[in-house]
């Protein structure tokens, strides 16, 4: 863990992101071991109050996968596409804030090609509220107290840049627009979490939902990019999760320099999160180029 901390200082020195927090997870002993480090004058000092994150995209399997998985018997095919991003819905577009519902129920559901769609993960959250239960009070059940929905958050969470609300910088809101706009629960994004919550979030899940052996056996016998609401790698020697990672490797990647990656035949994952997104959107080099390493380091056991 040393030796990532110090290559993790190396590379924030390098990025816009205000702090950055690192947790390695050992799902055979239902354990982890993190850190978080920030910037101060310049320098890059450890974190002594506790960071909550904007998870962005993380979301979706936090809530949807996560509410999938109590419900893998129930879930109807069209549920199924949606999970999975093959659903026909658009990929992204503005939502009216009293109109947004009956906006994504006016869309056919219809299997397509793989399109990565936030209006496809927010009307599986409506599908699956038609089934009797309430997806967020659902995947509460696996949360950590550590994850919170941002309506939730108050000024004793501590939060960090993620762009600008009305030209002013934005902390306590989540940066994902529509979330914004709507201000209700939502599944593609609107989640915030500190390192240690995501962790502990994710051995629950495992614990509770089985979910590194159900994900070992699907991908087995799937070749699909989404996977029960997982991301997936798609080129073992080309990807974010880190080059050389087994063809199982599953997790997601959050908009505002997040990231999730488990090795469910290792039994080894970690989680990355960032504010990427504090000034801009488009400076991601270096978190990548960050990101890659950590995984070929955390599988492997490569040179950092």
């Amino acid at each position: 863990m040393n030796e990532l901390k110090q290559h993790c200082i190396q590379s924030l020195k390098k990025q816009p992101s205000d702090a950055l927090a690192l947790g390695v997870i050992d799902f055979n002993k239902n354990t982890f071991q993190s850190f978080q480090i920030e910037k101060l004058n310049n320098k890059i000092i450890d974190s002594t109050d506790e960071i909550f994150f904007d998870l962005a995209s993380l979301t979706k399997p936090l809530t949807n996968s996560c509410g999938a998985f109590t419900r893998l018997d129930s879930l109807s095919s069209e549920m199924s596409l949606l999970l999975n991003h093959k659903s026909s819905l658009p990929a992204w577009g503005l939502l009216g804030k009293n109109s947004w519902k009956e906006q994504l129920f006016s869309y056919k559901i219809e299997e397509s090609n793989t399109v990565y769609s936030d209006f496809g993960a927010l009307r599986f959250m409506l599908e699956f509220n038609k089934l009797g239960d309430d997806l967020h009070e659902v995947a509460k059940e696996i949360w950590d107290e550590k994850i919170i929905f941002w309506t939730d958050l108050s000024v004793d969470h501590r939060t960090l840049q993620n762009g600008f609300v009305n030209s002013k910088a934005n902390f306590w809101n989540v940066h994902d627009p529509n979330a914004y706009n709507i201000k209700d629960k939502t599944s593609h994004a609107g989640l915030f979490g500190s390192v240690e919550g995501v962790c502990k979030t994710l051995l629950n899940f495992d614990q509770k939902l089985n979910l590194l052996n159900r994900m070992s056996s699907e991908l087995e016998k799937k070749h699909e990019r989404f996977v029960l609401g997982w991301d997936t790698v798609s080129d073992p020697l080309n990807t974010l999760a880190g080059n050389g990672c087994g063809d199982r490797v599953f997790g997601h990647l959050g908009f505002t320099g997040t990231s999730i990656w488990i090795d469910p035949v290792k039994k080894l994952g970690h989680v990355l999160l960032t504010n990427s997104t504090k000034l801009h959107w488009y400076d991601k080099g270096e978190l990548n180029k960050l990101r890659r390493s950590l995984g070929e380091f955390i599988w492997e056991d490569l040179p950092l």
